[in-house]
């Protein structure tokens, strides 16, 4: 295990929810009337030390990499998108690039690898692992090296958002392969079958979501001995899956508040508290995608989403649609009168 990973997360700030929790109970309204607003407003005071938080820096990050796995026929996109997609990250083009401007949040895009490597790309950051991970129905996905580089990947993405003053950490995902590869590690972490689990990805029919079914079910029994943590996520895992669970975990040890996005994101994060469990109370989750297992791995984190809008494109769009949310929660907790300061009677 990586030296970094043995160190404790970060305590939420019991006395700041108080505080918020005590604010909240004195602005003009009927206590509870903004329903889970409020609650948000009290979670990120817990998770900033602040009694009045805010969520103005917002740093997203979405690392790409390519799967072996796609070699199955499990996608409906061929595997080059992974690289493509780079480009039209950098050139402004994707969902996610669209969002994070109209958020006004930092946005950077990690290469970890890809078969069709497009290059130097500005506004891409290079951090090559390898052209791909293994193809996870024969052979693990990654190597130990493999694993720590990818982990590492994510701490380094940490470090640049804590530097910019980040109030909220966002990861994404790019990556033809990855439903896959994220269903797959669901599965031997929860004992799941991959009947379960398994969805369309990019767009997939039911033959086709039948094919992947069987391709992990074929994975989970050369696999099996894969009893760790560490040992799922390496063997049934992907290069950005990795990143994000390392950049989640590191994340926490920083007190860096994270919003979650969609099922690849939150496969990531149970991953991420699978190998630190204290890293759960730093998690805020964005969206209920409409991939077919992200409920299933939602309900293991005991996580209750923001959104249910039926989306399930990654790249940190549905947690990116939640930042308004989160902002409003924020800025509705202390911009709101108290009672005593607007003169109004109490109940």
């Amino acid at each position: 295990m990586k030296r970094w990973m043995t160190v404790p997360c970060r305590v939420p700030d019991h006395a700041a929810a108080a505080a918020a929790a005590e604010r909240q109970d004195t602005l003009t309204k009927p206590p509870g009337s903004l329903g889970r607003l409020e609650a948000l407003a009290i979670q990120l005071a817990s998770l900033q030390s602040r009694k009045r938080p805010r969520v103005d820096r917002v740093h997203i990050a979405v690392f790409a990499g390519d799967h072996g796995v796609a070699a199955e026929g499990i996608s409906a996109f061929p595997q080059a998108v992974t690289g493509e997609m780079l480009r039209n990250f950098a050139r402004g083009g994707a969902a996610i690039s669209v969002l994070a401007r109209e958020l006004g949040a930092t946005l950077e895009v990690v290469n970890l690898g890809t078969v069709n490597d497009p290059g130097d790309i500005p506004g891409v950051r290079r951090d090559i692992i390898a052209s791909s991970t293994g193809n996870l129905r024969h052979v693990p996905a990654m190597t130990d090296d493999e694993l720590d580089a990818a982990l590492d990947a994510g701490v380094r993405s940490v470090a640049r958002a804590m530097a910019d003053g980040a109030e909220l950490y966002i990861g994404g995902d790019m990556g033809i392969g990855n439903t896959t590869a994220a269903s797959a590690l669901a599965c031997a972490l929860l004992g799941e079958k991959p009947e379960t689990l398994a969805g369309p990805g990019t767009g997939l029919d039911k033959q086709g979501v039948a094919r992947k079914a069987v391709v992990i079910a074929d994975a989970l029994r050369v696999h099996a001995a894969a009893d760790t943590p560490r040992d799922k996520l390496r063997h049934y895992g992907g290069f950005e899956i990795a990143a994000l669970a390392g950049a989640f975990v590191n994340a926490a040890q920083c007190g860096l508040p994270i919003l979650v996005d969609g099922f690849i994101a939150t496969t990531a994060a149970l991953a991420a508290v699978a190998l630190r469990p204290d890293a759960r109370p730093w998690m805020i989750f964005a969206h209920r995608s409409h991939e077919r297992g992200h409920g299933r791995v939602l309900d293991a984190l005991q996580a209750t989403p923001l959104l249910d809008l039926h989306m399930r494109l990654g790249e940190a769009s549905g947690a990116a649609v939640a930042v308004p949310l989160l902002r409003m929660a924020c800025t509705l907790h202390g911009s709101m009168a108290t009672f005593a300061e607007a003169g109004v009677s109490e109940a």
